[in-house]
């Protein structure tokens, strides 16, 4: 039986671009992510190509577009998808349902057009089109004497409303039934608000994503305490600290974790020490005052977003519904301060630039292709005193890798046409990840009662999906199983 076949729009040659078709039969396909291209995956001069953007695939017999979790990066081209005519449902999880259309109609003001009448219009279809299901819930999409389709979405701790899908075939004709898996992108273990996901019972397929499937994750007390450390230290040098992060997920773990570290401070109602007595600080510098230290929010999209996960609460996991009754404001406490106007957002930047005062600012994006963070990265780039901090990965050719690469080495980085020398300090965390890491990814798969007999790596670089799949291999090898492993446009082993 040919059937069920996959087609790989995107996330074959790196990791962004998300879509991938699954033909159910010869006139019925499901489309999963509709993603925007970003980084040098867009074009060679790393710009948003028409021909990235553009749908050049057939529409015919598609019945749905399932939504696994709302990054520009997995439903960046779904205005592309409706201009090309699909008028099918898009299906997402009740926390998505919420947030695509604030993502949706951000991007449409990046790319679009920034029309408030076009906005309205389209966000209104948007909406329309939505169909929220509940996890853990099967949906019925195609219903016939020939095939039955439904799907589950299930919790994958990436992002809030984040999750991977189960779609269930039946031919009934045939008497054959198939089980096809699409990961999504699954999040790291003990990543902070969200439950870790856990894996499916069986699958025959498996789509599986490897975006850190060359390295594993420090453990989340480790990275904390590192957090901790490398703020503290660069706080010493009376700067500002730059931490590049993208809307939505990032940017509320960080809040999440900043705030612990501020109520752990306070528990320990220790007076600053006096200057000189810190260990492990570049000069003498000033004692850090963390009772009084801004955490600065500048960006108006990162508020909307931190403003509906306080909302989603049931959604979140046991150690952050402990905090909640213990009283504690996990994503709105006193010493967070948000900057919404482009003209607040300035001053802000002129402010911090200026003067010695030390603070910690949270903007987007989180690879410093745009946003308010180049702002930032303009005016402080050149200074010593300030430092800038990755927690995230950084897709090859935007500024965020290049200024994490080159900046250590005095290097310089390119921002909007204008070569901008580096000299602040450059700090990165990686295990700072919403992404599992490589042993998360083969639990997802060794967690399953059957194991698949086909695995897809995709949405990786290359050394990154070589690596998981040969410890796919190995794993399949170790157990005496057989599989299909398979990189898109690439490998196929097994």
């Amino acid at each position: 039986m040919p059937y069920p076949e996959i087609l790989h729009h995107g996330a074959t040659d790196g990791v962004t671009g998300s879509c991938h078709q699954l033909f159910m039969d010869a006139q019925h396909s499901l489309l999963i992510d509709c993603g925007l291209f970003q980084g040098v995956e867009t074009s060679a001069d790393g710009k948003a190509s028409a021909d990235r953007l553009a749908i050049d695939f057939s529409l015919e017999g598609i019945r749905a577009l399932v939504a696994p979790h709302v990054h520009v990066d997995h439903v960046g081209r779904i205005s592309y998808l409706l201009a090309a005519g699909f008028k099918g449902p898009i299906l997402c999880s009740e926390p998505s349902a919420k947030l695509l259309p604030i993502v949706l109609e951000d991007a449409f003001k990046l790319g679009i057009s920034r029309d408030q009448s076009q906005v309205e219009r389209y966000i209104k279809l948007i909406e329309q089109r939505i169909v929220a299901l509940p996890y853990s819930t099967w949906f019925m999409v195609r219903d016939n004497e020939q095939l039955q389709c439904r799907i589950r979405l299930q919790r994958a701790g990436h992002i809030l409303g984040s999750a991977y899908v189960e779609i269930d075939l039946r031919y009934l004709q045939a008497d054959e039934k198939k089980c096809v898996v699409f990961s999504g992108d699954l999040g790291a273990l003990h990543a902070p608000v969200l439950p870790a996901p856990k894996p499916p019972k069986r699958a025959d397929i498996l789509v599986i994503e490897s975006t850190y499937g060359d390295r594993l994750h420090e453990d989340r007390r480790n990275r904390r305490q590192r957090l901790e450390r490398v703020i503290e230290q660069a706080l010493a040098d009376r700067g500002t600290v730059l931490i590049p992060a993208f809307s939505i997920g990032r940017t509320q773990e960080l809040l999440y974790e900043l705030e612990d570290i501020l109520y752990r401070r306070a528990q320990r109602s220790q007076p600053p020490l006096p200057s000189g007595e810190r260990v492990g600080v570049r000069g003498a510098a000033p004692a850090i005052d963390w009772h009084n230290l801004p955490i600065i929010l500048d960006s108006p999209l990162a508020s909307r977003f931190t403003q509906v996960y306080r909302e989603l609460k049931p959604f979140w996991d046991d150690e952050a519904l402990q905090r909640v009754k213990q009283g504690r404001k996990s994503l709105g406490f006193e010493q967070l301060l948000t900057v919404d106007s482009h003209q607040a957002h300035l001053a802000m930047v002129n402010r911090l630039a200026q003067t010695a005062q030390p603070a910690i600012v949270i903007a987007g994006n989180g690879m410093c292709s745009s946003g308010r963070i180049v702002n930032y990265l303009k005016a402080m780039l050149g200074d010593k005193r300030h430092n800038v901090l990755f927690v995230g990965y950084q897709a090859r050719g935007t500024p965020g890798q290049a200024i994490q690469t080159h900046g250590p080495k005095g290097g310089y980085v390119v921002l909007d046409g204008e070569q901008y020398t580096i000299r602040a300090g450059v700090a990165s965390i990686g295990g700072y990840s919403a992404h599992a890491d490589q042993a998360g990814l083969l639990r997802f798969i060794t967690g399953m009662r059957k194991w698949p007999s086909e695995v897809r790596v995709v949405h990786g670089e290359v050394a990154a999906k070589c690596r998981l799949l040969a410890i796919i291999l190995d794993k399949y090898r170790d157990m005496r199983r057989e599989v299909r492993a398979v990189i898109p446009d690439g490998v196929i082993l097994g």
